[in-house]
């Protein structure tokens, strides 16, 4: 069987890496908006009988990259295409996995069985946000961490590594354990609603170059909140790495003016190229997974 892969509008130029590194012919797919913002998508090459690969990340805006991602699987269906699969590089809605109050969607589960309903056969996903979400894809899922890429990265310059949550500290631990370095954890409790939340480090990070390491980083706040601890607690300096550059404007300078020094992260989103800022690309990851 051949297989075709078709880059959605959200990060063609990953896609066209991907298409490279893993030898897959890439077909063309144009996605364009009517005038009320309603998607149009068509797939201009022939795909039928042949495997085809969809390369989507769930990056801003997130709703129209689902849609967009979704109908590009019907379109191939539809063009009598053997099986879909989809590389989703950063899988929006992760976050909203469990219902934390009365009245909430699942989104994260129901963004996945909407793609299962657009025939998507096989998801490749990286870093979701919880491992417990790989049980609310309705269809096998390959779900890759970005441990080889970032690693050693983090070993060649020597840092403790902190969490900046509780929720991390799986991560945080992984990399610690592999570099043999120290391990920090920042925590966070609120008085009440409302209340400015009070950060602690458990561990000890006195005159350390530490390292704070997330999955994500959209408004910057969990890293901001981590660097002012760590810096309370005697830090020398305080460096950032994150999987999934979302960064919701005013991010990137928000964490700079905690004086985060640096930040590591990947191209799972499109992410501008910034001074201090460094991109790491997951081609190779996605390419070895297909």
């Amino acid at each position: 069987m051949s297989r075709v892969l078709l880059a959605g509008d959200a990060h063609p130029g990953l896609a066209r890496e991907i298409a490279r590194q893993a030898g897959i012919t890439q077909a063309a797919v144009s996605i364009a908006s009517f005038a009320d913002g309603e998607t149009r998508v068509r797939i201009e090459d022939d795909v039928r009988g042949a495997e085809v690969v969809i390369v989507q990340p769930l990056s801003a805006p997130a709703n129209e990259r689902l849609v967009a991602l979704a109908l590009i699987a019907d379109a191939a269906r539809a063009a009598g295409a053997a099986r879909v699969s989809a590389v989703i590089p950063y899988f929006a809605y992760a976050r909203q996995d469990v219902r934390k109050h009365p009245g909430e969607p699942r989104s994260a589960q129901l963004a996945a069985r909407l793609l299962a309903t657009a025939g998507i056969e096989h998801v490749i996903a990286l870093e979701l946000h919880s491992g417990a979400l790989e049980s609310a894809f309705p269809m096998p899922l390959v779900h890759l961490q970005a441990d080889e890429l970032l690693i050693p990265i983090a070993g060649s310059r020597g840092y403790a590594i902190v969490s900046p949550d509780a929720g991390g500290l799986k991560r945080a631990q992984r990399y610690a354990a592999a570099l043999d370095v120290p391990l920090a954890v920042v925590t966070k409790t609120r008085t009440g609603p409302d209340v400015a939340a009070r950060f602690q480090v458990l561990g000890n990070v006195r005159d350390q170059a530490c390292l704070v390491v997330d999955d994500m980083a959209s408004t910057g706040r969990t890293i901001v909140g981590a660097a002012q601890a760590l810096a309370a607690a005697g830090a020398r300096e305080v460096h950032a790495m994150f999987v999934h550059a979302v960064m919701a404007p005013g991010a990137l300078e928000r964490i700079r003016a905690a004086g985060v020094r640096s930040i590591v992260t990947t191209d799972s989103v499109r992410a501008v190229a910034e001074p201090g800022v460094e991109v790491v690309p997951t081609a190779p990851l996605f390419a070895r997974a297909l």
